[in-house]
């Protein structure tokens, strides 16, 4: 039996980095922008900013940016200077960019159900992009990684756990349907980060 053969690690360039990061901010914040549109919520701070906003009159980027400041805190301690300032440019990114759908498109009228699952789906591949390019965009994404880093659990089964403490609570300010539906959305964002995103299967960095 002949065993794999040894593949070294590639580093990404900076423009790979850089379109990397440009890329998955903007399927991340379209995805985001969907869910908004059917007042549906997802997982993570993303999650937690979508139901703020039906109790605050604050625009979602604003929250989202300001929800996220207490894990870039636990970023700088955990994962160093380099990680901490990506996610805060990526932070930053997806916060400009949910105000610039929102300025492009207004009020859109689409199904719940399309709304709900492309939002995360998008959402999943955006953050599966910038996981990629040692980012994130904050919150339960820093914790799911570090657990990966140091415990071996996978990132996305991690998020999947803590994800469903935030919609659970959706059904204190969401039409309970809509929120059913937001679990399996999230659901599904969550298995797209776990199938894709193990430690030792992708070697760029």
């Amino acid at each position: 039996m002949t065993s794999a053969p040894t593949v070294d690690a590639a580093k990404h360039s900076i423009l790979e980095d850089a379109l990397g990061i440009l890329t998955g901010t903007f399927v991340l914040s379209l995805g985001l922008f969907l869910l908004r549109s059917v007042d549906a919520v997802t997982g993570g701070t993303a999650g937690l900013s979508l139901l703020l906003v039906h109790v605050v009159d604050v625009p979602f980027g604003v929250l989202f940016a300001l929800v996220n400041l207490p894990f870039l805190l636990l970023a700088i301690h955990q994962r160093g200077w380099d990680f901490t300032l990506r996610t805060a440019l990526c932070i930053g990114l997806v916060s400009a960019m949910s105000g610039m759908h929102s300025a492009l498109f207004g009020v859109i009228d689409i199904p719940t159900a399309y709304g709900v699952l492309a939002g995360n789906v998008l959402a999943g591949v955006g953050l599966l992009i910038l996981f990629r390019h040692r980012s994130s965009v904050g919150g339960f994404n820093i914790v799911a990684l570090i657990l990966q880093d140091r415990a071996g659990w996978r990132a996305g089964y991690v998020q999947m756990v803590l994800d469903t403490v935030v919609v659970l609570a959706a059904f204190t300010v969401v039409d309970p349907g809509t929120v059913l539906l937001s679990a399996a959305g999230a659901f599904l964002l969550n298995l797209i980060l776990a199938l894709n995103h193990r430690p030792g299967r992708y070697l760029g960095y």
